[in-house]
């Protein structure tokens, strides 16, 4: 796959875990099959993944089952940011070994503020380790998570070793921008927004594709508000951006991803768990959110 080919909806898919923490792959493969049918591609093991919270072997294990349920039906571009190069660089590798489409990594987390010259031997050193044209390496730029912004001119020295893939979480539009002037003579690069929260914005921006963590658990919608804003039709393009508001609302009112879980329930699919620290939510919040969900028309 070259990365302009990494298009449209996006889910960064769920991880499933059982009561006693581990791997539930019957729950990851439910969840697997239940959003294909609306989505262009997979963006797993990130930050609605667990990713952070598995070790390297998990990671490895989750990998291979999202790329055997999917079975090449979209591509799946694997997340394997670390908190370190060399760890880094081997998930990348397994990935690509593996048969994802390319990878992702956000910037080395409880290294906070990085120089640019040690953030880019860090991003430089994954290219070297796996990149090539059908194989692209995405950098998902989160500084809320990683406390280490991708800058336009990092974005730009990284897109001359040959990076051709960013995934910009930061929620703004400026950036967002900045980033489009420093690639926009780079043809083969593929700029993608890391939320749905701006999804038609960013799309006027030029973004092709969107990872949009609403797609675990209402892929349709998700993919509503794409096939609407392609089609030109503007008024049902942001009927579509303000309900995915509401949703957003009613997922942050505790961790997104136990409430995720939980809504998967109630849409009928064995998702598993999320695995500690996170827990399950309580009934009371389930009630409540299943209540929100049904005044939306959602369930």
């Amino acid at each position: 796959m070259k990365a302009k080919e990494f298009v449209g909806i996006i889910p960064p898919a769920l991880s499933s875990f059982d009561k006693d923490g581990n791997i539930y792959e019957k729950g990851l493969r439910e969840n697997i099959r239940f959003i294909l049918p609306y989505v262009d591609g997979l963006y797993p093991i990130g930050t609605y993944g667990c990713g952070p919270c598995m070790d390297l072997d998990e990671r490895k294990r989750v990998l291979e089952i999202i790329l055997d349920e999917v079975n090449g039906k979209v591509p799946v571009v694997a997340h394997v940011g670390t908190a370190d190069t060399k760890t880094t660089c081997e998930l990348a590798r397994h990935a690509k070994a593996a048969g994802a489409a390319g990878v992702g990594a956000i910037s080395p987390y409880y290294s906070p503020n990085l120089p640019e010259e040690a953030h880019y031997r860090h991003f430089a050193a994954l290219l070297d380790a796996v990149n090539e044209e059908e194989f692209p390496v995405f950098v998902y730029n989160n500084k809320n998570l990683s406390q280490n912004a991708i800058t336009p001119k990092l974005l730009r020295r990284l897109a001359e070793h040959g990076l051709r893939g960013c995934k910009d979480s930061s929620f703004d539009l400026v950036n967002y921008y900045q980033f489009h002037e420093a690639i926009k003579d780079i043809p083969d690069f593929n700029l993608i927004v890391g939320t749905e929260a701006i999804f038609v914005s960013a799309f006027d921006a030029g973004a092709t594709g969107c990872v949009c963590g609403m797609a675990n658990i209402f892929p349709e919608l998700m993919q509503d508000i794409r096939q609407a804003y392609l089609k030109g039709d503007r008024e049902k393009a942001m009927a579509d951006q303000y309900k995915i508001l509401k949703l957003r609302a009613v997922t942050k009112s505790a961790p997104t991803v136990p409430i995720m879980h939980a809504i998967l329930a109630m849409r009928g699919v064995d998702s598993g768990l999320p695995r500690s620290p996170y827990i399950e939510i309580s009934d009371e919040l389930k009630a409540s959110v299943k209540s929100k969900l049904e005044e939306m028309g959602l369930l």
